[in-house]
């Protein structure tokens, strides 16, 4: 049984499934997607995202690992006017979890959540569990939900 994460107790208010694969030290989504045979448009990957110049402002932001993260639509979607990717080392501080093990679910700090519209009508999307080689499926509307997030369109092929 995989360990404990304050991502899978705040999702337990909704259906998911607990995925286990081995982890990797790099390509991180792009790995979890293999390991576990999912498909890369509906897997995601959280990634933090800093206000230009105020990098006390951050967010996240799930994109699924097929594609990429537009700084720029993002950015727009949270009224900033410039967006850039956080500092790790922030990142981490913010929420708690491990580069590559970042989840969308259960941040120390609460940060904004924006999720890819492309994702909304799937009816299941796999997002990290807040550590490496643990995975979460669950329906967009749940992360949404528990995440406090919204959909917008801010990813790219």
């Amino acid at each position: 049984m995989a360990a404990r994460t304050r991502a899978l107790a705040a999702a337990q208010d909704a259906p998911h499934t607990v995925l286990e694969y081995s982890p990797s030290q790099d390509h991180f989504g792009e790995h979890a997607a293999e390991e576990l045979g999912t498909d890369p448009a509906a897997t995601l990957k959280t990634l933090v995202i800093a206000h230009a110049g105020n990098e006390r402002e951050m967010a996240l932001c799930c994109v699924p690992v097929a594609g990429h993260l537009s700084l720029k639509a993002a950015a727009k979607a949270l009224g900033w006017k410039h967006a850039e990717m956080a500092d790790p080392a922030k990142a981490q501080r913010a929420t708690g979890y491990v580069v590559g093990g970042i989840s969308p679910l259960g941040t120390l700090k609460e940060l904004p959540l924006l999720i890819d519209a492309s994702v909304e009508p799937l009816p299941t999307i796999t997002v990290s569990a807040g550590q490496r080689g643990l995975s979460i499926a669950i329906a967009p509307a749940d992360l949404a939900r528990l995440g406090g997030g919204r959909f917008a369109p801010i990813g790219t092929q």
